[in-house]
């Protein structure tokens, strides 16, 4: 059974189908001038469309019969590359036709486009003339994996977190509006992104704001991991003929939901948009992974894909000789889980990335993916933790600057026993700067009843958070992306001293600080010049006795962190010091004052100065 609507603010008809997807028809004499297809363009049987354009306006030049084939060939484009440098795959396979369909409907980059999240848009990207780029994606030096304003005037906003383009399409179009600029700016928001408050908070606003302005709900029915929540059931019923949406009722004119892979569907429903008044939403049904039927039937698996034959595609990977700092997280949590009931297991939707896959599995009960709501996780563990439970809330550094608020407010104040397990702490290579988890040990130290726990390898990461458990008050403990250096992991669940560092290596004259996994750079720094290494493990509580010692028992003090030496663990020492009176030389080694780009983590350390040479170099130019 077909049923048809007219919208009472458009000329363009949909028909709802029994699957319910609604099909705009827009015959092309209608087109507006900068859509037309010249006759000059070859025709599509007889060459390669994709080489051909280097931006848009090309683009636009095209027929709409030749969409198609530029879509099959984007799509295969896209596999290719990605499996030769590895990057976000699924995500892009499944906005290949939206992504086209937004460059030929829009005047870009006159019309703004703001993509969310930022791993949704590769298509978007090879379309305007980067296509060449791609060889070098997300590697040292090379085209970044997210959107970047100082990469291409068609990046409009620069993103990676996720539930922002709303937010920041809605000043766009303000802007266009107080300027008398006739422009349109569309978010384009998916991947789960619309579970994040801020979409929310800027879907209020715009009503109220009166602008002109699109929000495409690019609805794939999936996060990383498939979405969780009440949201996916809402959206679901949208599909519904006379369901009234929530968007309705927060002053959108709501179009859809339509195929996302139809570019019939795609092309007019756009240009329909473009010349509507006010804010309006777009829901387009998309598939992860689209095209390619290895990540279409594993969507998760081929998210995030390192390099692999797209003929073949992922091979089941060698067990590591040494476990990852994740793995040795999530066996944690399955064995302290085990031990106290009192233990709950929180996510932001990170529940692969995070490592607690296993602890999902096995307890189910205890396990919460909060969807992307960082804010809300650690409020929520706060609510736990006044009735006695034990949350672990599993963050990403990067992800854990979105939720200060609440570590501050909710958490801190109240002096509440939560466990902040944060992964990818430190340089994490090709996401760049937007996930680099530079700064955490500089916005927590600081905050009373809060302690920061750096372990320097796997066996030490599982000791201390079982130390971390067993305190009474807030504890982070923050560890880096990637494999240990094969200390062997003790399978009991056992605490280290509260507070205390240790020596590892006796010398003369200098003493090196090390803060983290760095220690064992710091080691072979040592080694060279005759120093003292000590492991510090506690940013906060500093090991103030252990400092002490070693300011009086030698010549200078260097500290070395991976993170920002701003703030950071070296300007804990210098505090404790300056509060005993101890006046001595002190070096801080740590990442610069500037955003950290991407690249093998290795280089960008070397670049640093991170690694043994660059910190024997930084010691012996100042003190030797």
């Amino acid at each position: 059974m077909q049923f048809e609507q007219t919208s009472a603010q458009s000329s363009v008809t949909h028909t709802i189908v029994a699957g319910g997807l609604a099909r705009p028809r827009d015959p092309e004499d209608t087109l507006p001038p900068i859509a037309r297809p010249r006759s000059d363009v070859p025709d599509a049987a007889a060459i390669a469309l994709l080489p051909l354009i280097e931006s848009p306006a090309q683009l636009r030049r095209l027929s709409r019969a030749q969409l198609h084939q530029l879509a099959r060939e984007l799509r295969e484009f896209i596999v290719r590359s990605v499996s030769g440098t590895g990057g976000h795959l699924s995500s892009n396979l499944g906005t290949v036709e939206l992504a086209i369909a937004l460059h030929y409907a829009f005047d870009t980059p006159h019309d703004r486009l703001v993509w969310d999240v930022g791993h949704q848009a590769y298509p978007h990207k090879i379309l305007t003339g980067r296509r060449d780029a791609m060889a070098s994606l997300r590697q040292f030096g090379g085209m970044s994996g997210f959107p970047r304003r100082d990469e291409s005037e068609y990046d409009a906003f620069g993103t990676a977190h996720s539930s922002t383009s709303i937010s920041a399409a809605l000043g766009m179009a303000v802007a266009a509006k107080l300027k008398g600029e006739s422009r349109k700016a569309v978010a384009i928001i998916g991947d789960g992104a619309l579970t994040g408050g801020m979409a929310f908070e800027a879907l209020n606003n715009a009503a109220a704001c009166g602008a002109d302005m699109l929000v495409i709900l690019n609805d794939n029915d999936m996060s990383i991991s498939p979405s969780v929540g009440a949201l996916k059931h809402s959206l679901a019923c949208s599909t519904r003929v006379g369901c009234r949406t929530i968007f309705e009722e927060l002053g959108f004119h709501y179009t859809g939901p339509i195929d996302g892979h139809d570019l019939d569907s795609l092309v007019p429903a756009l240009r329909n948009a473009r010349e509507l008044k006010g804010p309006q939403l777009l829901h387009v049904v998309t598939k992860k992974g689209q095209g390619y039927a290895l990540a279409e039937a594993d969507p998760v698996a081929y998210h995030g894909p390192g390099k692999f034959d797209p003929a073949v595609g992922l091979k089941k990977s060698q067990a590591p000789s040494k476990p990852t700092y994740t793995q040795v997280f999530g066996q944690w949590l399955c064995d302290m889980a085990a031990k106290d009931e009192r233990l709950v297991g929180i996510t932001p939707a990170m529940r692969e990335g995070s490592g607690m896959v296993e602890f999902a599995r096995r307890f189910p009960k205890r396990y919460h993916d909060v969807a992307i709501a960082e804010q809300h996780a650690v409020t929520f563990a706060a609510g736990l933790a006044c009735e006695g439970l034990k949350p672990v809330v599993a963050i990403y550094s990067t992800f854990m600057q979105r939720a200060y608020d609440q570590a501050i407010h909710d958490v801190a104040i109240q002096k509440l026993p939560v466990v902040f397990a944060l992964d990818r702490a430190g340089v994490v290579g090709a996401d760049g700067a937007t996930h680099c988890g530079a700064f955490d040990i500089a916005f927590l130290r600081c905050l009373p009843n809060f302690s920061v726990l750096v372990p320097a390898d796997e066996s030490e990461c599982r000791q201390m958070l079982t130390t971390a458990f067993d305190q009474d008050h807030p504890v982070a403990v923050r560890y880096p992306r990637g494999e240990g250096v094969g200390v062997a992991v003790p399978p009991e669940l056992a605490s280290l001293p509260w507070g205390r560092g240790e020596v590892r290596r006796k010398g003369r004259r200098i003493a090196i600080l090390a803060f983290g996994t760095l220690l064992h750079a710091a080691c072979a720094a040592g080694e060279r010049l005759d120093a003292t290494v000590a492991n510090m493990r506690f940013v906060k509580p500093l090991d103030v006795e252990l400092l002490l010692d070693l300011a009086r028992t030698h010549d200078a003090l260097v500290t070395v962190e991976e993170g920002c030496v701003k703030g950071g663990a070296g300007s804990e020492v210098l505090e404790a010091l300056q509060a005993h009176g101890v006046c001595t030389r002190v070096l801080q080694l740590g990442l610069p004052d500037a955003f950290v780009e991407h690249g093998d983590p290795a280089k960008i350390l070397q670049g640093a100065g991170l690694d043994a040479p660059g910190i024997e170099r930084a010691i012996a130019q100042r003190f030797c």
